[in-house]
């Protein structure tokens, strides 16, 4: 399998406690990958995932844009090349810190994907 992410359509997230998030998915099942679903997230300025906690470990790799990741009760700026392993139930969070998308990958066990 091959393809461009610029080429794949997104769902918006719907959560509440989101805002301007946008999700596309990669990888998963449908594609092969049994166990795993490999997303890509962009938010747009002022755009962030909810902060939430959850059973599931994840990976996550920025792929552009400046943002900020909120792990282990801290703020961290994070831009293009940042890398993190989320361990379950560790409260977390995204946001845009930027004036462009910022654009992350996202590597769930496919129980985690909804």
């Amino acid at each position: 399998m091959l393809g461009k992410i610029n080429e794949v359509s997104g769902t918006l997230v719907t959560n509440p406690l989101a805002k301007d998030a946008l999700m596309k998915v990669l990888v998963g099942p449908s594609e092969g990958w049994g166990d795993h679903v490999m997303r890509v997230f962009e938010l747009q300025p002022g755009g962030y995932t909810p902060k939430h906690a959850h059973d599931w470990p994840h990976i996550n790799v920025v792929l552009e844009g400046k943002g900020t990741l909120f792990i282990n009760g801290i703020e961290n700026p994070v831009e293009a090349g940042a890398y993190a392993y989320i361990p379950n139930n560790e409260l977390h969070q995204f946001k845009n810190a930027g004036d462009t998308p910022f654009k992350f990958i996202c590597i769930v066990p496919k129980d985690g994907h909804k």
